[in-house]
């Protein structure tokens, strides 16, 4: 953890100030050590180098799971491939000139795949996962000086209100107990007219038919390396099949929808094996989750219109993806950045 978190780390729930209480160093990080709410006493543990704001069980157990045994699938230094960056791109529609020394939150950051991207930008990105995937991260991104690594809540950010200036969640927000709850914290942390961008599974008529939500009432009960040995076993099988099935005029969109296999074979820059590998990683990651609950656009724009966010606008809606900015004069997004005490105990 780098010192200069604390401009924006506040405790969740209460947003008080925090101090440091550092137990090893390692250069310019803390590497062990702990941070006291200056409201309620209450001690959070920096362990690796990562401040734990959350407890260690929790619903994304099954996404600790598999952004640590599959760190490096989606990540474009490890596969050469520049998927993470584009779909990153066109999303969001930032660059270096918006980034590059602003505070930006990747909300649900997995393994890191979208905050190399921010990072490379020059941000000072602030890489944040309920589950233990920002271990991942941490491990895929200790190249950048400029990442932050928290293990904080979405719905409870530990982060102060008004503190930042670009926040994204990409493919994240559905998969928590209240979207809406989470796009409004999201929101209050940002500065007025700071930005944001928030891709999220769209909800349709039809959505619910879609073959995973017959499965998922059985499969996000299971074990999950139980399931995920499942999902291995059965990829022999369905990859190929899916491989011939989705390719097919007309006819692929059907396959795509009765066939629960995540294998996207408009992906010409990956080779089969890495193929073969996302199959694995996305199958797993739309059977296991202990939510997942998609969003229309009417739903997101009466977040968006009850937190008075005025400026915004639908790249896609299926899947919803969103962008938006805070208005320059709402009171609610005021800065709570105030001193921080440091406090070292060791070395």
């Amino acid at each position: 953890m780098k010192e200069s978190l604390l401009d924006v780390l506040r405790e969740p729930v209460t947003g008080a100030v925090l101090k440091l209480e550092v137990d090893k160093w390692d250069g310019q990080e803390v590497v062990a050590g702990r941070l006291i709410s200056q409201e309620t006493g209450r001690e959070y543990p920096i362990r690796d180098g990562i401040p734990r704001m959350v407890d260690e069980d929790n619903y994304c157990a099954s996404f600790g799971l598999q952004w640590n045994l599959m760190s490096q699938v989606q990540v474009d230094s490890a596969t050469g491939a520049w998927y993470s960056h584009h779909r990153f791109d066109v999303e969001t529609d930032w660059g270096p000139d918006e980034l590059e020394g602003r505070w930006i939150l990747d909300a649900g950051c997995g393994c890191g795949r979208f905050a190399e991207v921010a990072a490379e930008y020059g941000g000072q990105v602030i890489a944040m996962d309920y589950s233990s995937a920002v271990d991942a991260a941490r491990q895929n991104l200790s190249r950048f000086g400029n990442v932050h690594f928290v293990q904080g809540d979405i719905l409870n950010p530990p982060l102060a209100t008004g503190s930042l200036d670009f926040v994204y969640s990409i493919g994240v927000l559905q998969h928590t107990p209240d979207p809406r709850v989470g796009m409004t914290s999201l929101i209050r942390r940002l500065k007025p007219g700071g930005e944001f961008t928030f891709t999220i599974y769209s909800r349709k008529w039809y959505t619910k038919l879609y073959s995973k939500y017959w499965l998922r009432p059985v499969t996000r009960r299971l074990p999950p390396r139980f399931l995920l040995g499942a999902v291995r076993a059965s990829m022999p099988v369905l990859f190929p099949m899916s491989d011939v099935a989705f390719r097919l005029p007309l006819l692929g969109k059907v396959a795509r929808f009765v066939l629960p296999v995540a294998n996207y074979v408009e992906k010409t820059e990956f080779t089969r094996q890495q193929r073969y590998h996302e199959a694995v990683l996305d199958t797993f990651d739309m059977l296991s989750p202990a939510f997942d609950e998609p969003m229309s656009p009417n739903e997101v724009t009466d977040v968006l219109r009850q937190e008075e966010v005025e400026r915004f606008f639908f790249r896609t809606e299926f899947p919803v993806v969103v962008c938006g900015q805070t208005s320059l004069s709402n009171e609610r997004l005021v800065n709570e950045t105030q001193p921080v005490s440091v406090q070292s105990s060791g070395l």
